[in-house]
């Protein structure tokens, strides 16, 4: 029994999930504590409001900045910020099931800084992909689009898996139809946002980061596939 005796019996989350999930909650009990009264007075109700329109990703103000040329730090962190605010405890309690799911599998394999790369690099490509495709005022918040490029690199890891062992590479593309699936069930049933395209949109930009920041990277795919 002495050979088990230093094994922790649950396998910790990577450091750079945990520190994700605890800056996200901290975030919305801010919110929380301010539309509850503990904190902040009257002027507190409206801060979720204020900070989803103050550093959510707005279309119509990345097209002028486009047509001008005039790209401001500020309004460009938009694509960095706008994952980290959300409408409800709810909405972002959905994130974190993403997150922790999927976070430790790719956390562990990936490194902190790829684990990053991938989160940011799916959410910037989640703001792109809403900004060509809709014409809308509506304002794009939420970590969905960053958690989709989780899904990504976990797809990623699941092609490179079954094209070592021989395996059915389409079979690794199982999660994200589901998801779509779901999503596109919930959509025709209650009606749906249009925020699925910046979710798409993150989840190319996951799967084809992982190519660059996986160990090994594209040059083991590459090796892989000459082998066939």
């Amino acid at each position: 029994m002495s050979m088990y005796s230093d094994e922790a019996p649950v396998n910790p989350l990577p450091p750079v999930v945990i520190a994700l999930c605890v800056f996200l909650v901290g975030i919305e009990l801010v919110f929380l504590a301010g539309e509850n009264g503990l904190i902040g007075g009257t002027d507190a109700v409206g801060w979720r409001i204020s900070a989803i329109e103050n550093w959510g990703f707005r279309e119509p103000l990345f097209s002028w900045m486009v047509e001008n040329g005039q790209f401001r730090v500020l309004d460009l962190a938009r694509m960095l910020t706008y994952p980290f605010l959300h409408i409800s405890f709810m909405h972002l309690l959905f994130v974190l099931v993403f997150l922790l799911a999927l976070g430790k599998m790719v956390g562990e394999v990936f490194g902190p800084i790829a684990f990053l790369t991938i989160y940011f690099g799916a959410a910037i490509a989640g703001a792109l992909t809403y900004w060509l495709v809709w014409d809308t005022p509506i304002v794009l918040f939420g970590g969905y689009a960053a958690v989709y490029g989780l899904i990504g690199a976990y797809t990623f890891l699941l092609w490179t898996s079954l094209a070592h062992t021989g395996g059915n590479q389409l079979q690794a593309f199982r999660l994200i139809a589901f998801l779509a699936g779901i999503q596109l069930a919930f959509g025709l049933l209650f009606g749906g946002g249009i925020d699925w395209v910046a979710e798409a949109g993150g989840f190319v930009a996951g799967f084809g980061l992982s190519f660059l920041v996986s160990p090994g990277g594209w040059s083991r795919v590459v090796a892989r596939l000459r082998q066939r």
